[in-house]
């Protein structure tokens, strides 16, 4: 309740709330909650695997019965094993043996299952009952399964995590990297100048896609190594932006008082030139923030991207690929998702540009 009672006294401080919500306010929205709350979105493991031959390749909105098993617990209770099956509750693990799959189940004089019209016999103690019936309930795919039969839909969620993760470490370092060597380039000029511009010009007139693929051969294909990578490769415009800033708000009288009045290079930057190089530098990192989700997935697609132990929607579009005659769900929703990442960031650096640049 004092949420929404604060907004609604604060609303002229935030220009957003006077935006008209479209398709590309709801994606972002997703895309946060996705980042955020995706165990409570979905409580399926993005690696789940069960009886492959029973859940690959299924359509969206498919469902396959699930007949739930009796394991008699062997082992004694323990803070440890309590610990384990309260972990397990939230994160969920990619296989289980509570559960198998099946097609229908036969209970005569013995008990069979079927699973794709082949009968296997199975002990009745082995099937857990409740009220004298076999616990059989619905595994439901919304959005269908990959070639492992792994569920696309939680892997669609667990993989926004990654790309905005990797998206915002980049960014950030980018940051970091273009606001320092552009300020020390703007503000000292001379020598200090040639060296970070030609810095700048080496990387600009390199291709980076082979500096890119240099680094992960050699250090292995990890978050870690992929953030650092596109961080390290993005930096240029900024810089550009953050340097010819600087050269202008220096020749500004409140600036040469500043430096006059005895503030420290460090002091300057902070208060003096970042609250006038804001917006720029905020939509560029808007905008830079989408090239490197696209980066991502195509470093994912050729195989050096977070790897094997992530969901990677670059990594779904290739995988899809090899079923795009008959499975056209692989490749379309991971293709999607990131077509709607994409349009939203360049429409959020879009319209902080023309709430926030008073030059427009």
């Amino acid at each position: 309740m004092v949420l929404p009672l604060f907004f609604v006294m604060k609303r002229k401080r935030f220009h957003f709330l006077y935006t008209k919500f479209n398709l590309f306010n709801a994606a972002l929205i997703l895309l946060l909650i996705s980042f955020i709350l995706a165990p409570l979105i979905t409580d399926e493991n993005p690696d789940f695997q069960k009886n492959i031959g029973m859940t690959r390749l299924l359509p969206p909105f498919s469902s396959v019965k699930a007949l739930h098993l009796n394991h008699k617990k062997s082992e004694p209770q323990s803070d440890v094993n309590e610990f384990v099956q309260q972990k397990e509750k939230v994160v969920k693990n990619s296989f289980t043996e509570a559960f198998i799959f099946i097609d229908s189940l036969i209970i005569s004089e013995k008990i069979f299952y079927y699973q794709k019209g082949l009968a296997k016999e199975i002990d009745k103690n082995d099937i857990l009952f409740i009220n004298e019936k076999p616990f059989i309930t619905s595994r439901f795919f919304i959005l269908g399964t990959d070639e492992f039969g792994r569920d696309i839909f939680s892997r669609l969620v667990y993989g926004a995590r990654i790309s905005l993760l990797v998206g915002l470490g980049s960014v950030i370092i980018s940051l970091i990297i273009g606001l320092s060597f552009g300020y020390l380039s703007g503000y000292l000029g001379g020598l200090f100048d040639i060296i970070f511009s030609r810095i700048t010009d080496m990387f600009l007139a390199f291709p980076i896609i082979f500096l890119v693929v240099l680094i992960l051969a050699l250090f292995g294909n990890s978050i870690l190594s992929v953030i650092i990578v596109l961080g390290f490769s993005g930096w240029m415009s900024l810089f550009k932006i953050v340097k010819g800033e600087v050269i202008s708000i220096k020749q500004k009288d409140y600036f040469i008082s500043a430096r006059l009045l005895g503030l420290s290079k460090s002091q300057l930057l902070l208060k003096e030139v970042l609250p006038v190089i804001f917006v720029p530098v905020i939509v560029n990192i808007v905008f830079q923030f989408g090239n490197v989700i696209l980066a991502e997935s195509a470093l994912s697609y050729l195989g050096l991207g977070t790897g094997i132990n992530f969901p990677s929607w670059g990594a779904m579009i290739e995988s899809g690929q090899e079923y795009l005659s008959h499975a056209w769900w692989m490749i379309f929703f991971p293709g999607l998702m990131l077509i709607i990442t994409l349009l939203t960031a360049n429409n959020l650096g879009r319209e902080l540009n023309k709430i926030y640049n008073p030059r427009l």
